[in-house]
């Protein structure tokens, strides 16, 4: 996919994932760094892709799409697009958090999120603010959050 990542960047997106099934089917996600995908990026990509290789040597069948929001994040630069952000975070051991994106680098993420905790002297959980950071080895997936009003 070296072929494609140059006229991506050429158009301000970048390859997220490309999954081939064993029919050759084709899909390749992009998202960009400053704006949302828009369907022009979608297109110029696939024709891109479509002068490289050559379907009438080898059929196969070509999907560029933006990642979705329910895709999980695969690619550094989609944790700084979303710094700032609410995103869901299934750290490993099952524990799922909607938080903030405080900060991300090549080790880990920090969220700030609210949490119900037993506080010293009080008879009841009080919510405090967290910021905890945690490192990929924690982490299973982290993906936007989506919030329907």
């Amino acid at each position: 996919m070296e072929k494609l990542s140059g006229p991506a960047q050429e158009r301000g997106c970048f390859i997220v994932d490309v999954e081939v099934t064993d029919d050759d089917d084709i899909t390749v996600a992009i998202e960009a760094m400053d704006r949302d995908i828009v369907l022009e990026d979608c297109v110029a990509l696939d024709g891109v892709f479509h002068s490289i290789w050559n379907q009438d040597e080898r059929d196969y069948s070509l999907t560029v799409t933006s990642a979705g929001l329910d895709m999980p994040f695969k690619d550094p630069r989609q944790y700084l697009k979303a710094l700032g952000t609410k995103v869901e975070v299934l750290l490993k051991g099952g524990r799922k958090l909607v938080a903030t994106l405080e900060e991300a680098n090549g080790e880990g993420i920090v969220l700030g999120y609210s949490a119900k905790e037993a506080v010293e002297g009080s008879k009841k959980k009080v919510t405090v603010q967290r910021h905890d950071r945690f490192t990929f080895d924690q982490v299973n997936s982290v993906r936007p959050h989506i919030e329907f009003e």
